[in-house]
């Protein structure tokens, strides 16, 4: 099973290293402009990258942990209305839907099962667009691969339209038309891509290592069940052998 694992893990790294490439290009966009947008200003979406999968560890419920952190420390500044929450995975909308099951207004399943492609992203942008959800800052909640052993969950933010045209630099860029719409939905999609495969490399790697750790523990147990066996054998062999030299005494 490790091997199995520790196979799938290499492809998704791989896959993860390319779709990197792909974040770092939305996050070259607003860092040149200059975008940004004070926490708590206009319309904030929480995008929960999550799977339907579990036996991986800490993976969904510390996702979870951060998103309620999040929006309720929005709505401890009287903001909560500003924060919309989309969850990718049954796993966390579970855990989320008792915590701030007000807050959810979107939810995606059956992510996780393989490596995801762009077009799922594509999928997962148009929704989001179709059902008109409002937002000027989009916060994707994922969990990023820092080594074989460990995961960090952070926050990737892009912005929207509204940020894009009030950022200071964005003005330099020649544009023959407005294009600013398209801009911010071709990042937000990059985003989701690199993210969506990072978090999925990331559960890879702790479902490998929750196996590694599951068959160590099995190990552990048979061995201590075998001296338990075996002390309860040679106490068993040990009274028989004092019954047969106290019978033998007694003639």
């Amino acid at each position: 099973m490790k091997m199995i694992a520790s196979t799938r893990l290499n492809r998704a790294q791989r896959a993860m290293n390319a779709a990197k490439k792909f974040g770092e290009a939305s996050e070259e966009v607003f860092k040149q402009s200059e975008a940004q947008l004070p926490r708590g200003e206009g319309k904030e979406l929480f995008l929960v990258v999550s799977s339907d999968k579990g036996l991986c560890g800490s993976i969904h419920s510390s996702l979870s942990k951060r998103t309620r952190k999040e929006v309720n420390s929005l709505k401890d500044e009287g903001k909560g209305d500003n924060a919309t929450v989309v969850v990718l995975g049954e796993k966390s909308k579970g855990q989320l839907g008792r915590a701030i099951p007000l807050s959810i207004s979107l939810s995606f399943n059956q992510v996780g099962k393989d490596i995801p492609t762009y077009a799922d992203a594509c999928v997962i942008t148009d929704t989001i667009l179709k059902e008109k959800l409002e937002f000027d800052r989009v916060n994707i909640i994922y969990n990023e691969f820092v080594s074989s052993i460990s995961f960090d969950t952070t926050i990737m933010p892009v912005y929207g339209k509204r940020a894009l045209l009030e950022a200071p630099k964005f003005g330099a860029y020649e544009q023959e038309e407005d294009v600013t719409n398209d801009l911010a939905t071709f990042s937000l999609t990059n985003a989701i891509f690199a993210t969506l495969v990072e978090g999925h490399a990331s559960e890879i790697n702790s479902k490998r290592n929750a196996m590694d750790n599951a068959s160590k523990s099995a190990g552990d147990m048979i061995s201590n069940l075998n001296l338990l066996y075996n002390r309860g054998r040679q106490a068993v062999i040990t009274n028989e052998l004092i019954d047969i030299i106290t019978g033998a005494s007694s003639l």
